[in-house]
């Protein structure tokens, strides 16, 4: 058994509104937490032993919609429409990628999602076992999703794809590894498929990961072609008896929220991207109080144009407070309960998303010595209106250090610069 000694810190553990535990301390074992409290730790020999001294401890951030690979796209057609945006230039330019292209892409997304603190990302993509053997190698954590489109030519090969990569990955890399069935949108999925989607994923004993209602022309269109709002059409297929997760969520009605509360679907809130693409602002208080678990998202880097949490945790507060005219909505705790437990409760992941004995050792340790972190009223607020990528300083996912001091562990950070600039150079030359 690997044993780690984390003291010193300012432990946020995330049970308990705002509760800071100053000069805490937190005992690893292999992947769990096994004990956690102040003051003078327990007088027992660890293999690790890390002073947490000016620096605040608490659960990885957990990214609960992304398209990882697309950080191959990261600046490629800023400025545009998502329905031109996706079809003049991201789709072309998808068509050209190839399996190991996809692979360094993910990898580029794992190393920038490490340094700023996720240690758990949700994604839909294609070339899905490049994912999972990225994420395998690399010691994140990741909830995986073949993208699937029920009206093109890879409609059928794609549910098929599926199965096999569950029946291969799933549970790999110590159980850091799951699976969703990705069906993208109810506007480029019929409901037959939506239905052969939802026989498979039955079948498989796994969720739903979909898009929903992220622009107002998407709405229109599917309550044109089947007379329902989307969240309606989903619920009358009976897709929200499965776990689901639903990514945007931004053009709802006051039914439409009180079906996701009914089903507990889990929302993944995406502002930055949402605010790109001018598709709207979705009513995220109001969801939060009729219960539904929302969670953060930073969606692909090619709508953001970034995979930082703390920056999606500012701009969600920030937004919802000038939307709603109230400096009250979704105070900074809030914010940081989105990105972490409402995260895990979101993909239905147990053990995830607070700091607790018996939970998954998925912490980050965050700068507090650095003039924006300065002075130390309340930690919290800090972190999510001054916090940045750069104070992450450790990442611990499943009980292995995969970075320290900002020095990534567990793979060739350099090697993954290069080969991701080689991949674009390729794609647009």
């Amino acid at each position: 058994m690997v044993s780690i000694l984390i003291e010193n810190a300012s432990l946020v553990p995330m049970n308990e509104y705002n509760r800071v535990i100053e000069k805490g301390y937190l005992i690893i074992q292999d992947d769990q937490i096994t004990a956690i409290g102040n003051g003078t730790p327990p007088a027992t020999r660890f293999d690790k032993r890390i002073d947490a001294t000016n620096l605040m401890a608490l659960p990885g951030f957990v990214n609960t919609h992304t398209h990882a690979a697309m950080t191959l796209l990261r600046g490629y057609a800023d400025d545009l429409p998502l329905k031109e945006w996706l079809e003049t230039k991201i789709w072309p330019l998808e068509d050209k990628l190839c399996a190991e292209d996809v692979y360094w892409g993910t990898m580029l997304a794992i190393v920038e999602m490490i340094k700023s603190g996720t240690t758990c990302f949700t994604d839909m993509y294609f070339f899905m076992d490049q994912v999972a053997r990225a994420v395998e190698e690399t010691g994140m954590r990741a909830v995986l999703s073949r993208g699937m489109v029920g009206v093109g030519p890879q409609a059928d090969s794609a549910l098929e794809e599926s199965r096999a990569l569950i029946h291969q990955w799933s549970g790999k890399g110590n159980g850091r590894i799951s699976f969703m069935i990705g069906p993208h949108a109810p506007y480029t999925c019929p409901p037959d498929y939506l239905l052969k989607a939802m026989q498979l994923a039955r079948e498989l004993n796994v969720g739903i990961n979909i898009h929903i209602a992220e622009t107002k022309g998407e709405c229109a269109d599917i309550k044109q072609a089947y007379g329902r709002t989307p969240v309606a059409h989903l619920e009358n297929l009976g897709l929200f008896e499965l776990p689901t997760l639903g990514a945007h969520c931004v053009h709802l009605t006051g039914e439409e929220i009180e079906i996701l509360a009914h089903y507990q679907v889990g929302v993944a809130h995406n502002p930055e991207s949402n605010m790109k693409l001018a598709s709207g602002i979705a009513p995220v208080p109001q969801m939060l109080k009729a219960g539904i678990p929302v969670a953060l998202g930073t969606d692909g880097a090619s709508s953001n144009n970034n995979l930082d949490m703390l920056q999606e945790m500012r701009s969600c507060a920030l937004l919802h407070k000038v939307n709603n005219f109230d400096p009250t909505v979704l105070p900074a705790y809030q914010a940081l309960e989105m990105a972490t437990i409402n995260g895990a409760r979101a993909l239905k992941l147990d053990g995830l998303g607070t700091l607790a004995v018996g939970q998954k050792a998925d912490i980050i340790l965050v700068s507090l010595k650095e003039a924006h972190m300065i002075p130390r009223y309340d930690i919290i607020a800090n972190l999510v209106y001054s916090g940045q990528a750069a104070d992450v300083q450790t990442v611990i996912i499943n009980g292995q250090i995969i970075m320290e001091d900002r020095e990534i562990k567990t793979f060739d950070e350099a090697e993954v610069l290069e080969q991701a600039k080689q991949v674009a150079r390729r794609l647009v030359g």
